[in-house]
């Protein structure tokens, strides 16, 4: 049976003297060093491993590396998209359309000239809330608008979607299906063999402090299990505390 494709996850990329598009330390911890960012493309590149966007991975015939990045920052364009090009990589750019023209994120037209570079643009979101929070009509709104607004954009079609702060559930899967989305992404930790659902799909984020080694394992199929048990365990935190109590208690934890 197949072990399936493996998601990365990303955010902003980390450049010297650029300042970062927020400050709070459960931000920063998704903060990747664009050398740090440099380094693991060269290795996947030197392995020969497979690395595709979300569309190509869907029907690809082994598995394989599926890079993500989320947010919609600066540096998707300006760091991540040169490097990735280099490498002759894809991915797929998952952008909030709210956060666009404000500080260290792109404006419009550079979300335009990533798709116009080959990139993959999806969505992630309208402003980014706790999607399981959500009513029907407020869940609805921010999954169409921010497709539509991307589509428009891009002039191209938007299919996939990513959960902001991993937050799925069944309702976001009846949502996007009603919107036209082929898949929705998730901070779920996992491979996606070809018989996943494709509107659950598991990713791993890949964070700051994260070691070549480690990133080496990883891609390679191992440690992966022991990512899972300390998902599982915050997975457990959330639902017993909920959102609000569960983000606090991290900060403080984050900022001692």
């Amino acid at each position: 049976m197949s072990a399936g494709n493996l998601f990365l996850m990303y955010h902003e990329l980390e450049l010297p003297k650029r300042q970062l598009c927020q400050s709070e330390p459960g931000y920063v911890r998704y903060i990747v060093p664009a050398a740090d960012f440099r380094s693991q493309v060269k290795f996947l590149r030197e392995s020969g491993l497979p690395v595709w966007n979300a569309t190509q991975s869907f029907s690809a015939d082994r598995d394989g590396i599926v890079l993500t990045f989320d947010d919609g920052c600066e540096t998707d364009l300006l760091t991540a998209a040169p490097i990735l090009r280099d490498a002759g990589f894809n991915a797929t750019f998952y952008v909030t359309t709210g956060f666009l023209g404000t500080r260290g994120y792109m404006l419009p037209g550079q979300v335009r000239e990533l798709s116009d570079l080959g990139f993959e643009i999806g969505s992630h979101s309208l402003t980014h809330p706790y999607l399981d929070e959500l009513g029907p009509a407020h869940l609805k709104r921010e999954l169409a608008d921010s497709k539509s607004q991307l589509e428009e954009m891009i002039g191209r079609k938007v299919d996939h979607f990513s959960c902001p702060g991993g937050r799925w559930s069944p309702q976001v899967v009846e949502t996007a299906k009603q919107c036209g989305y082929r898949s929705v992404a998730t901070s779920r930790v996992g491979r996606n063999p070809s018989t996943s659902d494709r509107f659950s799909l598991t990713r791993v984020a890949i964070m700051r402090g994260f070691g070549m080694a480690d990133f080496r394992n990883l891609c390679q199929g191992q440690g992966l299990r022991q990512m899972q048990l300390r998902e599982q365990v915050r997975g457990l935190a959330k639902r017993f505390l909920g959102n609000t109590a569960y983000d606090k208690l991290r900060a403080t934890i984050l900022n001692k």
